[in-house]
């Protein structure tokens, strides 16, 4: 009878230990401050966007199907989020294509209010990226996953699955499963709506397919206490090609840490002043604001013909620089800047140059500098957040783009080309700007700006 009652208060023990071990976890999980984004019952704080699919709540889940002759659909939440962490369960059709935006945004000159932003991918397809992080309406493919069999192997084919995406800063991570998947270090947008995304399906396709979600719930406060490790690597896009400009024939035109690939326009190497590499960012320092006066111009040592270019570019206040093409460094051995075309980068609010130039507005930002002004609805970000210029450049003719948005085009070598050269001040430049190559330049005009993930993709 001793040994039954010890073996039984034993056996107690056990039960009780276990049972306060269970209610501690229980509790820790119950204090953790999330908040619901969906009720369960209707589609309060959401707005479709996009397309025409369906949206409907059935037995506690939100439940998207598929229509013809729509573009993407989106779910969004009515409210704008930075930094989140978010946890949802999600069911989705072995044949369809979805996803969860993130930090997205829709305005009207973009795309004509197309959203655009980071997707945690939900891929039912051999393939297998659910979880890997695409941009919507952007660069494509940020983070892949053929390189993460395990999270591959996580998605479960007709049943619910569940995601948890963390995204503080510049970090994005995602788990599929309690599987770690996608690890991104990205800094492109840093707050937006969170979406629900039905796909768009082609004229054959079987329509009424559906992708439900359900139990989604996110955090925004005291994000370090309950962020989780991951033993991935990171993929870091900045000064990187993305996969998708990889498979499409995008070079870095600056790696991101040395001089290598540049010279001064009037050197045979980079500089030794007036321009430094810090944390990623490739930058001219101030000196007073005169043109080409302390380090001077840099240059690609290689020459370009038709290319496509992208520069991200962040502005000091009163700041002036640009970006040049079809530079010849032979021109000009005087003072002032090496000649080119020039993509204009300008503090529009503050500095005098804004309101110069024989066209008017030619001199303001993301202009043809001095010949043609940049469409004054166009999309700039404010002093000290970053831009992204892009240049295109095919058999004469020639865009400026800013921020996703295309602010002007022109014809080199056109009549009109050569009448806006002969009222401005290149008219005693003969055949101005109509080289068949020429190099890129970065701008000294003596006021600090940053350069980063420049990029070239020649035609």
């Amino acid at each position: 009878m001793i040994l039954k009652a010890k073996g039984l208060l034993s056996y107690s023990c056990l039960f009780f230990f276990t049972l306060f071990i269970f209610s501690c976890g229980k509790e820790k999980e119950e204090d953790t401050p999330w908040m619901n984004l969906f009720n369960g019952e209707n589609l309060e704080g959401w707005t479709k966007k996009g397309g025409e699919a369906n949206y409907e709540v059935k037995n506690g889940a939100i439940v998207g199907s598929t229509v013809r002759n729509t573009p993407n659909t989106f779910l969004t939440t009515d409210k704008m989020y930075d930094d989140f962490i978010m946890e949802v369960d999600f069911k989705v059709d072995s044949t369809m294509n979805s996803g969860i935006q993130i930090r997205s945004n829709s305005f009207p000159y973009y795309q004509n209010g197309r959203v655009h932003g980071y997707q945690i991918e939900i891929d039912p397809s051999p393939r297998a990226y659910s979880a890997g992080i695409y941009d919507e309406a952007r660069r494509g493919w940020l983070n892949t996953l053929e390189d993460n069999p395990d999270a591959q192997q996580a998605f479960k084919q007709n049943e619910w699955n569940s995601y948890r995406i963390e995204a503080i800063g510049d970090t994005i991570k995602t788990w599929i499963n309690g599987v770690p998947a996608s690890y991104l270090i990205d800094d492109k947008t840093g707050e937006g709506f969170i979406a629900l995304q039905v796909h768009s399906i082609g004229d054959e396709e079987e329509e009424g397919k559906e992708v439900m979600w359900k139990n989604i719930r996110i955090l925004t406060d005291s994000l370090s206490k309950y962020s989780k490790d991951t033993p991935l690597e990171p993929v870091v896009t900045r000064n990187n090609l993305t996969m998708d400009e990889k498979n499409n024939g995008w070079e870095m035109l600056w790696d991101g840490e040395t001089t290598s690939g540049w010279r001064g326009a009037r050197l045979d190497e980079f500089p030794e002043q007036g321009w430094k590499i810090e944390d990623g960012n490739l930058i001219v320092l101030a000196s007073g604001g005169e043109e080409s006066a302390a380090g001077g111009d840099i240059v690609t040592k290689e020459v370009y013909g038709d290319f496509e270019l992208k520069v991200d570019f962040k502005i000091t206040e009163g700041a002036n620089s640009g970006i040049k093409y079809y530079v010849d460094t032979d021109i000009n051995k005087g003072p002032g800047s090496s000649i080119g075309l020039e993509y204009q980068i300008l503090d529009d609010e503050r500095h005098p140059d804004a309101k110069l130039g024989n066209h008017e507005g030619s001199r303001t930002v993301a202009s043809l500098y001095d010949l043609i002004e940049a469409s004054p609805d166009k999309p700039i970000n404010p002093v000290g957040e970053w831009n992204t210029a892009r240049i295109i450049s095919k058999d004469n003719h020639v865009e400026h783009w800013l921020n996703g948005v295309k602010v002007l085009e022109y014809e080199r070598k056109s009549d009109n080309y050569r009448k806006l050269v002969s009222e401005s001040k290149y008219d005693k430049w003969p055949n101005f700007g109509e080289a068949e190559k020429g190099h890129i330049l970065l701008q000294d005009h003596g006021n600090r700006v940053a350069f980063r993930n420049i990029k070239i993709k020649p035609l």
